[in-house]
């Protein structure tokens, strides 16, 4: 930008947009201490994340607790809701404020000669789902096709996990099948294979997210206050939904990888977090640098969350899944929470 441009004495007939837009966007770093308040939310963040994360897979891997089978569906599908509202709210609007054609970096250079966040978002999205599409097409090679259909008989409040649900003594608890005793073992390993990958594409997105906001959060001005706690129920929101989506991959009991990925989701925004504390006096959060990579990884992260949400989600679960149960009455608590989730993580939205 032009070093001539005086904010004080602007003639908007004459004046280059780009360079009022980028005065009025500029920002520096606003580091404002509180360190002790800092330091817990990397603790306070890290349980409460974490503890999120865990909930449904412990819910489904441990039957003996005889957790009501409507907060095990609550957390599910709350957290399918919440893994909607943040590709659109808490991804795809920050991109479009970060590198879109009325931020600064989308007004100057080769940034403003196309609106770059919706093509980086169908860019994402074109990957995963040819990623999607070719772990498909490569299990299904390496395992033959396979009847996908189960027998008619099986519990029709199974959900596409391999979850049972039962009454006993009039408290519907979660009881876990025995590792896809319904399902040969071929067919078995094929899903498993194709879920983790799906899944490991969904963590892969919301951890980029993870990393910005904890970077933010270190060095955040007056805001600090109001941010911190409403990171934590983003965190722990965006957790649960991961869970939730975790929960559904029959794993075997013995394996660790559920305890793995969500360690992984856990630490990341706390990592996060002590970086920007060490960066605390020289990271500036509104530079144009900053810009780029948030609104770039951002719009990669909603391409992949967008993919997850509509096709992993929602259209498995509520459209495509065979297993899905025909009681009204649970299908209608199913959808309402799922709405929730997406109506609360999108309030979120407002504060960060």
């Amino acid at each position: 930008m032009a070093t001539d441009f005086d904010p004080s004495n602007v003639d908007l007939n004459t004046a280059d947009p780009a360079q009022v837009v980028c005065y009025l966007k500029a920002g520096g770093n606003e580091y404002n201490g509180h360190m002790g308040a800092r330091i817990s939310a990397i603790f306070v963040i890290l349980i409460c994340s974490t503890l999120a994360t865990l909930f449904p897979v412990i819910a489904r891997r441990s039957p003996r607790l005889k957790i009501p089978v409507y907060v095990y569906l609550f957390a599910r599908y709350f957290g399918t809701g919440v893994i909607l509202a943040t590709a659109f709210v808490h991804l795809l609007d920050p991109a479009y404020d970060e590198i879109g054609p009325d931020s600064c970096v989308g007004m100057t250079g080769g940034w403003a000669e196309y609106s770059w966040p919706p093509a980086i978002v169908l860019a994402s999205i074109t990957v995963i789902f040819l990623m999607d599409f070719g772990a498909e097409l490569y299990v299904e090679s390496k395992y033959g096709e396979h009847d996908h259909s189960l027998p008619e008989n099986v519990n029709d409040t199974a959900t596409a996990s391999n979850n049972k649900l039962e009454n006993n003594n009039n408290t519907t608890t979660i009881k876990a099948w025995d590792t896809l005793s319904d399902m040969d073992s071929v067919t078995a390993e094929k899903s498993f294979k194709q879920q983790i990958a799906a899944f490991l594409i969904l963590e892969f997105g919301v951890i980029f997210h993870s990393v910005i906001i904890g970077l933010n959060l270190g060095v955040a001005g007056d805001e600090f206050s109001t941010l911190y706690p409403v990171l934590v129920f983003h965190q722990s929101f965006e957790g649960l939904g991961i869970g939730a989506r975790m929960s559904a991959i029959p794993f075997k009991r013995s394996s660790w990888l559920p305890w793995i990925f969500s360690a992984v989701y856990g630490l990341t925004t706390p990592i996060a977090i002590a970086i920007g504390l060490g960066l605390r006096k020289t990271y500036n959060p509104g530079s144009n640098t900053a810009n780029i990579v948030s609104g770039v990884f951002d719009s990669i992260s909603a391409g992949i969350l967008i993919y997850t949400a509509l096709v992993e989600l929602l259209a498995r679960d509520f459209l495509f899944d065979p297993c899905r149960t025909n009681d009204r009455r649970r299908l209608a608590f199913m959808v309402i929470t799922t709405i929730l989730g997406t109506g609360v993580m999108a309030l979120l939205g407002k504060w960060a």
